[in-house]
C-alpha cells in the first residue's frame, strides 16, 4: 500500500505495529478455550478464520449458504486463493459450526450468522459440492466486475494497516486520510 498511499518512508511494513500476527495452525487460549488460527486469504491476503472446538468463525470468506462467498477483488484479494480456502474451512467435520462475518439477507429472510460445513457444502450458491476452481473463479471475476468498491474501503486500508491508528501528522501537524484517484478499482468518470 506503500505507493497507493504514498506511505512515509519510516512506515513499517514487516507487521511490528500489530501486538502479535497469528500463523496458519497456530494455537492460542481464549480463558480456557483452545483456539487455532487458520489463514484463509482471498478476500485479501491476510484473512484469517478461527477454530474453537466444534465452531469456526470465517471471516470474509463464506457467507450464509444462500448469499455465498466474499468478494475477491479487493488489494491483494485472489479468487484463486479464496477457493483454496474455502476448500480448506469445507474439509473440517461436517458438523461444524460456522459463524460468518457478515450477512446479506435477501427480503425473505431475517439475518443469521450459523450455519455449518455440511449446509455449507449442499447449498452455497457459489461453492456448493461439484463447483470447479475454474467455475468458482470465472463467477467470481464476473459478479466482482459489477460491484462498486465499499465506501469506506479507502479510509479504513490507511487505519487497518496501522493497527488501529490515524497516520502521523504531516509538517502542519494534521494527520490525514488519503484518496488516491484512479486506484483500487475507481472509475474514470
Amino acid at each position: 500500500f506503500g505507493p497507493i498511499f504514498n506511505l512515509e518512508p519510516s512506515f513499517l511494513t514487516d507487521g511490528s505495529q500489530f501486538d502479535h500476527l497469528f500463523k496458519d495452525g497456530e494455537k492460542f487460549m481464549i480463558g480456557s478455550i483452545e483456539v487455532t488460527a487458520l489463514l484463509v486469504p482471498g478476500h485479501t491476503p491476510a484473512d484469517l478464520a478461527y477454530l474453537a472446538g466444534d465452531s469456526v468463525f470465517v471471516g470474509d470468506t463464506l457467507f450464509m449458504p444462500d448469499v455465498g462467498t466474499a468478494r475477491a477483488d479487493f488489494p491483494g484479494g485472489n479468487a484463486h486463493t479464496l477457493y483454496k480456502s474455502i476448500q480448506k474451512l469445507l474439509t473440517l467435520p461436517p458438523e461444524t459450526r460456522m459463524f460468518v462475518c457478515h450477512d446479506y439477507p435477501p427480503a425473505s429472510r431475517q439475518p443469521q450468522w450459523q450455519t455449518s460445513v455440511a449446509d455449507q457444502r449442499a447449498r452455497n450458491i457459489h461453492v456448493h459440492d461439484g463447483v470447479t476452481e475454474e467455475a468458482f473463479v470465472a463467477m467470481r471475476a464476473a459478479r466482482d466486475a459489477t460491484l462498486d468498491m465499499p465506501t469506506l474501503i479507502v479510509p479504513s486500508i490507511q487505519v487497518n494497516i496501522r493497527a488501529g491508528r490515524l497516520p502521523p501528522p504531516e509538517a502542519n501537524g494534521t494527520s490525514y486520510l488519503k484518496i488516491p484517484l484512479n486506484v483500487l478499482g475507481a472509475k474514470d468518470q
